[in-house]
């Protein structure tokens, strides 16, 4: 299956990794990458030296391209530039800002830009500033979220803009990656079922929780106050939401409790394991993910269900 998204990119397959922080290393990402998508690794809020070390780790593991996500709110934004710059990383992908004053030396280095956006007016922003592609992502997907959802979004961005549109957020299996490209969208970004990946280093009780969620395990906190972050629930959540409601009443929100709440939170549940009060980002679809894969294996699982759904559903509704 060839798309836009495999020619600007290089790839195989039209499936993007999320590049979550504290867990897209190059260990899966080099695995998704190796098997024919376009692995990224997680900048997050780490410095230079840790990023720097994935990016080495990624060049052992795959000669296929990669990419390497930038929060450009972060404290080491500007190093994590300067760094795929001098490593020559062939993609980038952004969120928590706007890259426009980074476009000109990603450019004259020649990396892909494909920004994550939440909205219409944002996305054709990027696009006016020479992004190569967008991640649209709804409010289905695991981790910070915008308000719209992928279904009623995406078409929206593809009509609105000519470059590349990746969807992404509830696309679980090859049932959603058809959907999404009946859209419009030249590919999908997965985050959630990388999650359980072989490949992918987070604690096996984070794992073990996804595998066990249901279709109504997920919820959203802070959804009024601060950024809001879809998790699975635990004790942490309904503390958010206890003291969301405790602050709603008040004529002085205190915001700052809602952020020593979060502190370390994500790293208490992918590297210490703590499913009660660690963070365990994960999108709507974690009801779908029964089993422990290898990244190639999920990877051509979608391909495969998604050639079927079309090849099968698409024909029969035509006649």
């Amino acid at each position: 299956m060839q798309s836009k998204i495999c020619a600007l990119l290089g790839i195989k397959y039209p499936i993007i990794q999320g590049g979550m922080a504290w867990i897209a290393d190059a260990s899966l990402a080099g695995a998704v990458s190796e098997a024919g998508g376009l692995g990224i690794i997680a900048g997050g809020n780490a410095p230079r030296e840790v990023v720097q070390a994935e990016i080495r780790k990624i060049k052992k593991i795959t000669d296929k391209p990669f990419g390497v996500n930038i929060m450009l709110l972060s404290p080491f934004a500007q190093d994590i530039v300067d760094l795929v710059c001098e490593e020559n990383v062939p993609v980038v992908t952004t969120g928590a800002g706007n890259p426009s004053k980074y476009m000109a030396r990603f450019k004259e280095h020649k990396i892909k830009v494909i920004p994550v956006v939440p909205s219409v007016a944002l996305g054709a922003r990027m696009e006016k500033i020479g992004a190569d592609a967008v991640v649209v992502e709804g409010m289905e997907a695991g981790g910070h979220i915008g308000k719209l959802t992928t279904m009623s979004m995406v078409p929206q961005v593809v009509d609105a803009l000519t470059i590349p549109v990746i969807a992404a957020g509830g696309v679980g299996d090859g049932r959603g990656m058809a959907a999404a490209l009946m859209l419009g969208a030249d590919g999908v970004q997965v985050g959630t079922r990388f999650l359980i990946a072989k490949e992918c280093t987070v604690h096996e009780n984070y794992k073990a929780r996804i595998i066990k969620a249901r279709d109504v395990d997920t919820t959203v906190t802070c959804q009024h106050f601060g950024h809001p972050v879809r998790t699975i629930k635990n004790k942490l959540t309904r503390e958010y939401d206890q003291l969301e409601k405790k602050e709603l009443r008040s004529d002085t929100p205190d915001l700052e409790k809602f952020e020593k709440m979060g502190q370390g939170a994500l790293r208490k549940a992918v590297v210490e394991g703590d499913i009660d009060y660690g963070s365990i980002m994960a999108g709507q679809i974690a009801g779908l993910i029964k089993k422990e894969e290898t990244a190639k294996e999920i990877i051509e699982s979608y391909m495969n269900e998604t050639k079927e759904i079309m090849a099968s559903r698409c024909s029969h509704w035509i006649k």
